[in-house]
């Protein structure tokens, strides 16, 4: 009896991406495609939080962020390095989390005195830690300082649109005066998860993203 040759990976991944789409109700659009540049800022724990700020705080929203139910808080915090090297006021970004986390550009991590490694958010065991201080207390994070590596959040959808599963990899190219190709973007699929890339201040500066006439998601 003749055996069938295994179909080939790309074959395999179109008839997904068709089912996925057919029961989706047919091939949607073209996304639309938000870049954004997440400036340092700080998750907290509500153990965190409380310490921080004092017994049964929460924290106030200041301004609602693309994704829904996340939020800029009004807080900051100072966030202390090695040698008493500070940044004043950084932003808390809500809602709380499990740990405590600090995500800081390159540069930010030079002027606090710390060697951070870059990783996908959450992923914090083996980070270098710092301090962090509030109005109504101090925090030692043992770990927790990152620079989170770009990546992009989408939905069901915008994977099957663009033929990717969660923790894929893609590319962004940048158009503008300063043209850029961003590699290795991690891919971050969930339900009610709008379109966005998210790049830190020090991407977002050197391709210019401010003023770049179009952005596009490749896949690898």
């Amino acid at each position: 009896m003749a055996i069938a040759a295994p179909l080939a990976r790309n074959l395999v991944e179109q008839i997904v991406r068709e089912v996925v789409l057919a029961q989706m109700g047919g091939p949607p659009g073209k996304p639309n495609l938000v870049v954004s540049v997440s400036a340092r800022h700080v998750h907290l724990a509500d153990r965190d939080v409380e310490t921080l700020f004092g017994a049964g705080h929460r924290l106030t929203v200041a301004k609602d962020l693309y994704q829904d139910g996340f939020f800029a808080a009004e807080e900051t915090v100072m966030v202390v390095g090695p040698r008493r090297r500070m940044l004043p006021t950084v932003r808390i970004l809500g809602p709380t989390r499990p740990e405590s986390q600090v995500e800081l550009a390159f540069t930010d991590g030079i002027s606090l005195g710390i060697d951070m490694p870059i990783r996908a958010s959450g992923d914090l065991q083996g980070s270098p830690g710092c301090v962090l201080v509030g109005p109504k207390g101090v925090v030692e994070l043992k770990q927790g300082v990152i620079r989170a590596e770009r990546h992009v959040h989408m939905g069901p959808a915008d994977a099957a649109y663009y033929g990717v599963k969660d923790k894929d990899r893609m590319s962004l190219r940048v158009a503008s005066n300063c043209g850029t190709m961003f590699e290795n973007l991690l891919v971050r699929v969930g339900q009610r998860i709008k379109l966005e890339v998210h790049l830190d201040t020090d991407e977002g500066n050197a391709c210019d993203i401010d003023h770049a006439s179009s952005v596009e998601l490749l896949k690898r």
